[in-house]
């Protein structure tokens, strides 16, 4: 996983042995403490006694010069929610407080911070005034308010846009950064309106070409010139938290972005080939309530049975079916009880309260194999896969069900002959018998649930 660190707190660490308030032995037992434990070191200073949080923040606000607020007097305002979405809020640890004029006033736990305010300024598209505030607070402001915001609206589109064209963005007479970024916003703009959800950008003599899909049909919506393409691969990427100077092996990363004011999350692929590197992005949607993706009460209690014994839950449909959607709002309907629901996803499309999501990062060797191998000893009692595979991830799957847990994944199917000519390969034969339900997704308005003795008449 990635090491938690806290610039403010490492640059200013010495200064905590300069000023008398630890010792210099204290501040590297603390350094030890906050590596092995994966936590910054002023955690590790709190955790063990020898500092008091408001103590730290009051010293770090006289050598910074910047304002200590305490959250807990504060009252946010929900105004400003929609300029930060809740996964840099929890990636940054750093929450809205109000806005005048251009500049937005933030709380963060480490100020010093500056890819997050940068980062944060790119998707507010406005100043950054920081105040410190206890990272504690603001992760507990920030599921508060968060949660009860609903800051990601649904996306709608009025009658005037239907022709909304983002060469229009392009043929402007303007350059620099903001022309790059206003050119990806109009890009995913136009896609929202024509109800795409995967757009490729790949290299050709000419340029960038930019490709939408729909239905399996990959339509052409444009090229961005040669002179242009560098910049917008390194801004795409440099917003989606990839290396832009990286272009020889894959990467995986997840896009936050807003468009007139909806805030898109996307996952972003790049690969390289021999003409330069081809970049995917899909754009998922907000999780809906179970009950109005599948309105038939009976349909959802059988869901809702496999959910309380034993077994493999099956999320069955054809690429950009929606799988993962219908999976987000089980896991969403779920997490309200008392369950301990966790997720092992390559990209976490939207943060969902009350489930622990873990995203795989091949950079540091965290795959889905030792993913799998380690999650048992977080003894889950519903854990969400992933897409599984391989034969071996299939016999884990087995093995999940064997120690009593209930396991969702999906699966690619175009129909369900389809599905039934896949299931009758030989790998598939003991998997068949541990599904407990079948969720398939025949359309975006036609969802069907089995449960298991309704499955064994359809997969024979």
């Amino acid at each position: 996983m990635e090491a938690v660190t806290n610039k403010t707190l490492e640059k200013l660490k010495y200064e905590l042995v300069r000023d008398g308030i630890v010792s210099y032995e204290v501040l590297e037992q603390a350094d030890e403490l906050a590596n092995s434990q994966n936590i910054n070191i002023g955690q590790a200073l709190i955790n063990s006694g020898v500092i008091d949080e408001v103590k730290l923040l009051k010293f770090l606000e006289t050598k910074l010069h910047i304002p200590y607020v305490n959250l807990e007097d504060y009252t946010p305002d929900t105004k400003c929610f929609s300029l930060i979405n809740y996964a840099d809020a929890r990636r940054y640890k750093i929450i809205p407080l109000f806005k005048i004029e251009d500049v937005l006033t933030v709380a963060m736990a480490d100020p010093l911070d500056l890819f997050a305010i940068d980062k944060i300024i790119e998707t507010a598209e406005c100043s950054i005034e920081p105040v410190i505030a206890s990272e504690t607070a603001i992760q507990k402001k920030i599921d508060e308010y968060y949660n009860a915001a609903e800051t990601v609206k649904e996306i709608f589109i009025d009658e005037s846009q239907k022709g909304f064209d983002w060469r229009e963005e392009l043929h402007k007479d303007s350059s620099g950064e903001d022309h790059i970024q206003r050119i990806i916003r109009a890009i995913l703009k136009q896609a929202i309106i024509e109800g795409i959800h995967e757009i490729y950008f790949e290299q050709s003599d000419e340029g960038l070409s930019v490709f939408f899909k729909r239905n399996g049909e990959t339509i052409e919506r444009g090229l961005l010139p040669s002179f242009l393409s560098a910049a917008f691969v390194v801004k795409l990427k440099t917003l989606s938290n990839l290396d832009p100077t990286v272009c020889e092996i894959p990467q995986l990363g997840k896009l936050c972005f807003k468009v007139d004011e909806i805030m898109l999350t996307a996952s972003i692929s790049a690969f390289p080939t021999i003409m330069g590197e081809r970049i995917l992005l899909k754009i998922y949607k907000k999780p809906k309530p179970l009950e109005e993706l599948i309105p038939d009460e009976s349909q959802r209690r059988i869901i809702q049975m496999a959910l309380e014994q034993p077994g493999i839950i099956l999320v069955c449909g054809s690429p950009l079916s929606g799988k993962t959607h219908v999976i987000y709002s089980i896991l969403l309907d779920i997490a309200k009880e008392n369950k301990n629901v966790m997720s092992i996803e390559s990209i976490a499309k939207y943060n969902l309260p009350d489930v622990h999501q873990c995203e795989l990062n091949e950079n540091v060797g965290f795959n889905m194999d030792k993913a799998l191998r380690f999650i048992e000893f977080q003894h889950p009692d519903i854990l969400y896969l992933e897409g599984v595979k391989t034969k071996e991830g299939i016999e884990f799957l087995s093995e999940l069900f064997y120690n009593d847990k209930t396991v969702i994944t999906e699966f690619l199917a175009n129909s369900m002959t389809d599905l039934r000519q896949k299931m009758n390969y030989i790998d598939f034969e003991s998997f068949k018998s541990l599904i407990s339900c079948l969720v398939f997704i025949h359309s975006q308005n036609s969802i069907e649930v089995f449960d298991k003795s309704t499955i064994k008449k359809y997969l024979v």
